[in-house]
């Protein structure tokens, strides 16, 4: 479907229609992602301050058959927040929409809009005695708007869910400028289809979220963290379910490290210190929160107890202060960032069911193996079955030097899931740079309902055009 490019004089429209400093040019920073895989057109940026002022923007832009790139963050990793190819956008930043308009701590629930910064939402429950529990990487810079756009994941996913379990209401503009005002704080509302559930996750091809009532929920009274060295891959199934048997629902992440995580670590971030003499081959972070009765740290002596009576672990360090639990998690947080200074040659967000982890690693290796000598850095949030598996070349070359084989190990590994009954995208979302892989691997029934529901919501096909669903 042809759409035209936002021009100036579309740009001079939309000015006279808007508050003065609503439209500008767009900068650099809007035009550019974090893995550099694409490159946006500039069209024309739009920064609203108001649910009404981006009900304008989509109508004038529907009218016009201009396209509209939703902007959060730009923290996305699968290319949602640019549009590389086609006419040229209005680009829609949420950044000024940064309200919170409502804390009620009593029914756990925190209602704000979409530019908000996701740390500054966790700092605001944290105010009213609450806990948002989505934690995530870009946390200080990614915006609620786009965490709830890509149904974000992110290390609280076992105890927590997905940023769609966390959400009870919306506000969102629909592509035809209508304001949706679902932005109820109700917890049973059997009312039809939910639109909700459909706009989340759907990176903005189906609407634009302006506002959110969020599910808090209590503060743990007493936190306790451990960096434990497992047999092997295998062994951490059975140690994530016998921290379960021991300790329910307290257990609020498990998160699989591979020796090559380390290895990156002390390669490119020597800064971070890394709390063992010889690195484990596999590793596991479990975090566990608790009320003020119990004693985390006593909990997590029981289980390295048992599970080395087990044989499931053989060495560990149960953090002694909180400071220590924060230099755990610095560990774990800073790999992603050490992968990057590496540089991949292909990387991969990808769950399968529980059982099949220790097989899809196993297999995957053999894989691979057969299409060159690579080093490998799984890791990932074990608990949910979401695994980081990423391929780099050997030391002494370069992402470049496998520059053509990138397709060929991108489809060695996500065969390999959907074998498996997985998912070649767990909480990274489709974007731009999965598209082929959803035509290639999703179900003909549920791709043919997504393409109904597209062209009945957005039949201009402005929203994001070319995310998730191919352009036509």
């Amino acid at each position: 479907m042809d759409l035209n490019p936002a021009t100036p004089a579309f740009a001079q429209t939309l000015a006279a229609a808007l508050p003065e400093g609503t439209i500008d040019t767009p900068e650099a920073r809007y035009l550019e992602e974090p893995r550099g895989r694409y490159a946006g057109q500039a069209g024309v940026l739009a920064r609203p301050r108001s649910a009404q002022e981006v009900a304008t923007l989509i109508r004038m832009a529907g009218e016009a058959r201009v396209g509209v790139v939703p902007y959060g963050g730009g923290t996305g990793l699968v290319g949602g927040q640019v549009a590389p190819e086609g006419a040229a956008p209005l680009i829609l930043s949420l950044e000024r929409m940064t309200a919170i308009r409502d804390v009620l701590p009593e029914e756990n629930v925190l209602v704000a809009e979409a530019g908000v910064i996701l740390a500054d939402i966790q700092k605001a429950a944290e105010d009213a005695g609450r806990l948002f529990p989505l934690s995530l990487a870009a946390e200080g810079s990614a915006r609620i708007g786009g965490n709830l756009a890509t149904n974000a994941g992110g290390t609280g996913v076992l105890r927590y869910g997905n940023a769609r379990d966390l959400c009870l209401g919306l506000e969102a503009v629909l592509p035809d400028g209508q304001i949706w005002h679902g932005l109820t704080r109700l917890r049973k509302n059997n009312t039809g289809y939910d639109l909700r559930h459909l706009l989340i996750g759907a990176e903005g091809t189906l609407g634009v979220i302006t506002a959110a009532a969020l599910k808090l929920s209590p503060r743990p009274a007493r936190t306790g963290t451990a960096l434990l060295v497992i047999r092997d891959a295998a062994a951490a199934l059975s140690l994530l379910a016998l921290a379960r048997d021991q300790m329910g629902e307290t257990v609020s992440a498990f998160e699989l490290i591979h020796r090559q995580g380390f290895d990156f670590l002390a390669e490119t971030m020597p800064e971070v210190r890394i709390p063992f003499d010889t690195i484990p081959e596999w590793s596991v972070l479990i975090e566990v929160g608790t009320s003020a009765a119990l004693d985390p740290a006593q909990a997590l002596e029981a289980l390295f107890a048992a599970a080395l009576e087990d044989g499931l672990v053989s060495d560990g360090l149960i953090a002694q202060s909180a400071q220590q639990g924060r230099d755990f998690w610095t560990i774990r947080e800073s790999i992603p960032e050490a992968n990057r200074r590496i540089g991949s040659v292909s990387s991969h967000d990808i769950s399968v069911p529980l059982g099949a982890i220790p097989g899809f690693i196993g297999e995957a290796g053999e894989r691979l193996a057969k299409l060159g000598d690579f080093r490998i850095n799984c890791f990932g949030h074990v608990g949910d079955g979401n695994l980081h598996y990423n391929v780099f070349p050997q030391p002494g070359r370069s992402r470049a030097d496998h520059k053509n084989q990138r397709d060929a190990i991108k489809t060695c590994v996500h065969d390999l899931v959907h074998e498996l009954g997985g998912s070649v995208s767990a909480e990274h979302g489709v974007g731009r740079l999965k598209v082929g892989d959803l035509e290639r691997y999703t179900d003909p029934a549920k791709l043919s309902a997504m393409r109904a529901i597209k062209a009945a919501l957005d039949p201009r096909g402005i929203m994001n055009p070319g995310a998730v669903l191919r352009a036509v």
